[in-house]
């Protein structure tokens, strides 16, 4: 008979994810770089999200903006830049090749693949292969010289950057689009621009780009057994079914790198099978006290898992996802999404419990004292998310 495997609880579960994540109180990180490294990629296709998710994991959230600009935009130890499922995320600038080869090179062609086609179909042949070659060449050149430029200001270096073409001719979807906002797209999937400083404040989505800092070519087969046990480290234990949609991978890739890297299988509470890696198998003790936070929209830890009853309740999914599967503000109380908060236009925090089951005097005590927290170091900051949420639009008007 084959040894029997390790059982790991929902409790241990949310211990771990208590510790690992930065969330516990005692488990808070000192800095920016902590946070991204605890927790390999931050999303950050909502600028906001990053700065909100990094905020809730500080030990001193005052320090949030300034030194996630520093980590961004001065020091360069973090970058931010396309990864897993063709979105972009912040992480430790190091990772940028693991991430690159593990996840971007397939989409990565496929993006230029795309872009060339559409483009010579759709200008019959005016704009080739070789012309984009020569305008992509010049427009690195130019944000290269410039250390950071917007799409605009890379234009009047190189006008061939406004060429239009036409995008599903004879179909519904018809469009004209431009070579600049496609080609700076496929350079970003690529790994050979990455996003700079925003224009206005950390809160804008419009952005400036700069060259990405250069980093060794790894092949596929280094990169993903890397990229998977850095990950399992931080949130496993994970099933096949979490890691295939965290990675964007293939089940074979999943498989490939649980192989590679030796993770152990053990049993979960629906009685699933779970992979830890070898040296994670000891029981793992929660931390000393219950715990609150207050997450952003898209914040890692509620997006870290596909299968994720073990601390979100199916009855409250409807209220706090929106219908691409985007997770809005959420509340937590002790490992568990409990509720979920939004910010007024006057600039009130409002939050509300849903699942009201466990959450007593304590509880609310200190879930307000998490957003008594976030209060003082947004001030007047006003934050909507990218994606909005059934609760967090109720929230928001005050209905």
């Amino acid at each position: 008979m084959g040894e029997e495997r390790r059982h790991i609880a929902g409790a241990e579960r949310r211990a771990r994810l208590a510790l690992r994540h930065r969330l516990a109180g005692t488990a808070r990180a000192e800095s920016p770089e902590e946070v991204a490294g605890s927790l390999v990629a931050l999303h950050g296709t909502d600028p906001a999200t990053v700065y909100l998710a990094v905020g809730a994991r500080l030990a001193d959230a005052g320090k949030t903006v300034a030194e996630l600009d520093r980590a961004l935009y001065e020091d360069r130890t973090l970058v931010r830049m396309h990864g897993m499922r063709h979105t972009v995320f912040v992480f430790p600038t190091e990772l940028a090749a693991v991430v690159h080869a593990s996840t971007g090179l397939a989409i990565a062609a496929k993006a230029r693949a795309g872009l060339v086609k559409n483009m010579v179909s759709g200008s019959d042949g005016r704009l080739t292969e070789e012309w984009l070659a020569e305008v992509e060449a010049s427009a690195l050149a130019a944000l290269a010289r410039r250390g950071q430029a917007t799409v605009n200001e890379l234009v009047q270096d190189e006008p061939r950057l406004r060429e239009q073409f036409t995008y599903g001719a004879g179909r519904s979807y018809e469009s004209a689009q431009t070579v600049s906002s496609r080609l700076m797209r496929v350079l970003g999937v690529e790994g050979r621009v990455v996003r700079g400083r925003p224009l206005g404040s950390w809160t804008s989505t419009q952005f400036r780009w700069a060259v990405a800092p250069p980093h060794p070519e790894l092949p596929p087969s280094e990169a993903q057994p890397e990229l998977l046990r850095r990950w399992l480290a931080v949130c496993g234990p994970a099933t096949e079914a979490d890691l295939k949609w965290w990675t964007g991978w293939k089940v074979t890739d999943v498989r490939r790198a649980l192989a590679a890297i030796g993770a152990v299988a053990v049993s979960l509470d629906d009685g699933a099978t779970g992979y830890v890696t070898a040296d994670d198998i000891a029981p793992v003790p929660g931390p000393a006290a219950p715990w609150a936070a207050l997450l952003p929209g898209l914040d890692p830890t509620p997006m870290g898992w596909q299968e994720r009853d073990w601390y979100l309740s199916p009855s409250l999914r409807p209220a706090l996802f929106d219908g691409s599967g985007n997770v809005g503000p959420t509340v937590w109380w002790d490992g568990r999404v409990v509720g979920g908060w939004a910010q007024r236009a006057d600039g009130a925090l409002v939050w509300r419990v849903l699942d009201p089951a466990g959450v007593g005097r304590e509880a609310l005590a200190a879930i307000e004292t998490e957003a008594a927290r976030l209060r003082a170091w947004l001030g007047p900051t006003r934050i909507t998310p990218r994606f909005r949420t059934p609760l967090e639009k109720e929230l928001t008007t005050g209905q």
